[in-house]
């Protein structure tokens, strides 16, 4: 059993400095070289132990896959540090399972993304499935993401994330939620707490030809047109503002299940006893 110390994580609490308190496990979509990865990985090293497990090579876009065909191939990088040749979500597990195995991690952190992970795009996101593992395995989360820009500077999101981990470790998030953060070109304006926003494609499939005249299909293809709403993520963001977006891991619609429950449609059978 492994006994962490879990005073003073935080500059002050309980008036004391940061020291080695926590353990943090780091991983994202865009691969264990990615400089995104890199920065935040120095930037959480104050707060305690990190370690890192991340795709050995670029996995955007696989959503929550887990790898079930083949065995997995775990490579040490460093101390602490190591890459994975699956997705965002083995590398969790892995970590969690099977590195930190007998001493869980206080807290998972997946980013800096190159690219925003906003609205219907999280269901898609390795790195929003990285921190969702997380989540699933019973471990707070939070999941970091950067809007594309030329200089993909990731000094400030870095800090934006060691700040709130720094806080979900005093303050734990509730069972099953995760915080996805989404953070804007240069200047930040601020900070806003959002929900999802809502976004379309103008057209999600090109079609072409390869060099011996078969047919081939690109998936995504068209620029995303986002519903500009107040207080979504995408609109703040829009508007130079950081967004955090509290995601929970219970999907159910509860306002339809009541409606159900109330008018029994023709195809519910009728129960005999109600429920407990």
């Amino acid at each position: 059993m492994c006994i962490l110390r879990r005073t003073g994580i935080i500059r002050g609490m309980h008036g004391m400095s940061p020291r080695t308190a926590a353990r943090i496990l780091l991983s994202n979509d865009d691969g264990y070289s990615s400089e995104g990865l890199q920065v935040l990985a120095d930037a959480l090293e104050p707060l305690g132990e990190v370690w890192v497990v991340a795709p050995n090579r670029e996995r955007s876009a696989v959503s929550h896959a887990l790898t079930l065909d083949r065995p997995l191939r775990l490579t040490e990088m460093g101390h602490r540090r190591w890459a994975l040749d699956g997705t965002p979500t083995d590398c969790v597990a892995v970590g969690i399972s099977h590195l930190l195995a007998g001493c869980a991690p206080d807290l998972v952190v997946s980013g800096i993304n190159l690219g925003a992970n906003m609205g219907a795009d999280v269901h898609y996101s390795g790195t929003v499935a990285a921190a969702l593992e997380g989540v699933i395995l019973g471990i707070p989360a939070i999941a970091v993401s950067q809007q594309p820009d030329t200089s993909w500077r990731f000094d400030a999101a870095a800090d934006l994330a060691r700040d709130i981990a720094t806080w979900c470790l005093a303050s734990p998030l509730p069972a099953g939620t995760l915080l996805n953060i989404n953070v804007p070109k240069d200047p930040i304006r601020g900070v806003r707490l959002t929900r999802l926003g809502v976004r379309r494609y103008t057209e999600g499939i090109i079609e072409d030809v390869d060099p011996r005249g078969r047919q081939i299909l690109w998936v995504g293809g068209g620029q995303p047109m986002w519903e500009a709403t107040p207080g979504t993520d995408f609109h703040e963001v829009s508007g130079g503002y950081v967004s955090v977006t509290p995601l929970n891991l219970d999907m159910t619609d509860r306002e339809l299940l009541r409606r159900l429950e109330d008018t029994r449609p023709t195809w519910l059978p009728v129960e005999e006893e109600p429920r407990a």
